[in-house]
């Protein structure tokens, strides 16, 4: 019953936030863009489409790229590309916007048969993007506030994400206790964690907040340990119980810092997993107890498998959410494993299927 009446306060919530920062999109489209089962208008005939059969190249926009999660994501997409036969040219603006688009006006002007976006902000973006859509270049974002039609724009749900780590927080306290949040803000995704952490601690009154801070940079993990270090020094033992970390590069930073003070009963409930993740979760006695998260390298597949659909003609949808999965230190095996072993020891842990096509197996295939 405390699941089911914890799951019902947040709906509201939910459909407020996404109904508001989605106004501009019709209801038939948020309902069917926002689960796994969502059905993509795909052709039924299995013969590859000949804009396919050539080799294509593709550019794979990133405002940063940080991390394991990152990289992770990055082979994901080559890996997808690759096997369709194509090839695949990153573009990392390190963090700067106005390099981001001057990245994308470059792929743009190489007349690519596609373009990948990885974060940014529609004031940036948006120009290049009508750009290449006039170019007959097709775009596929991921993790960005773009509104264009004809662009897929993709997520993990981010709403999504951050109730279920933080409901996982609130159940090991059991409602009450002090926590600290890492949190940056001027990315989408961020903005989108926030919205419900703010109504977080109005489902949960006696949870405090004590401190909120972070910030994304070329050593996020460093300067993040740095900082809670600090943050244990001035809140010893028993006045701090958890901290939220709405990125996995935080949660890194913060576990390491937690370890290395011999704080362990200060836990972490993280956002997004890696490899890497995976393994500091599976040490004995890690403080990283929970993260809220989708497969990296499978966002970047599903993302490209998109792109294909566009570039055959096939029609596809404008938002589209990945169902995040909630994975706890719990039920991992004491021996360290990989991502791509979660569907071994989580019955959450299930391949995606969006955007898939007849033709594309028979593509992979052949190359």
């Amino acid at each position: 019953m405390k699941k089911i009446i914890a799951t019902l306060s947040i709906a509201s919530v939910l459909l407020t936030a996404c109904a508001n920062e989605q106004n501009v999109v019709s209801t038939k489209k948020s309902e069917n863009a926002s689960t796994e089962v969502k059905k993509v208008s795909a052709s039924s005939n299995s013969e590859i489409p000949e804009a396919i059969k050539k080799k294509t190249k593709i550019a794979l926009i990133m405002e940063f790229s940080i991390g394991t999660f990152s990289s992770q994501y990055i082979d994901g997409v080559k890996k997808q590309v690759g096997k369709f036969g194509g090839e695949v040219q990153v573009y990392n603006a390190d963090n700067d916007l106005a390099k981001m688009a001057s990245n994308l006006d470059t792929a743009v002007n190489s007349k690519v048969d596609g373009i990948l976006i990885d974060h940014g902000r529609k004031e940036t973006l948006e120009k290049g993007v009508k750009k290449a859509l006039a170019a007959g270049i097709p775009v596929v974002s991921f993790d960005s506030d773009l509104n264009i039609p004809g662009v897929t724009v993709i997520d993990q749900d981010d709403y999504s994400l951050a109730w279920k780590s933080l409901k996982s927080l609130a159940e090991g306290l059991n409602g009450k206790g002090n926590i600290a949040t890492i949190w940056v803000g001027g990315f989408t995704p961020m903005e989108r964690r926030k919205v419900i952490l703010d109504a977080f601690y109005k489902r949960y009154p006696n949870i405090r907040e004590v401190a909120r801070f972070g910030k994304a940079s070329s050593n996020t993990m460093l300067d993040t340990q740095a900082q809670v270090e600090a943050l244990l020094k001035k809140y010893p033992k028993g006045q701090l119980d958890a901290i939220f970390a709405t990125w996995d590069e935080f949660a890194k930073g913060a576990t390491k810092a937690i370890q290395q003070a011999g704080r362990n009963e200060v836990k972490v409930y993280g956002i997004d997993l890696s490899d890497e993740d995976l393994q500091l979760i599976q040490e004995k006695n890690s403080p990283w107890v929970t993260s809220a998260a989708s497969d990296p390298g499978e966002i970047g597949e599903v993302q490209s498998r998109f792109l294909y659909q566009k570039i055959a003609g096939e029609e596809t949808p404008d938002i589209y959410s990945l169902e995040p999965k909630l994975i706890e230190k719990e039920e991992l095996p004491n021996t360290p494993i990989k991502v791509s072993d979660l569907r071994k020891y989580s019955n959450n842990w299930i391949p995606s299927q969006a955007a898939t096509s007849p033709w594309m197996e028979k593509l992979d295939k052949g190359n």
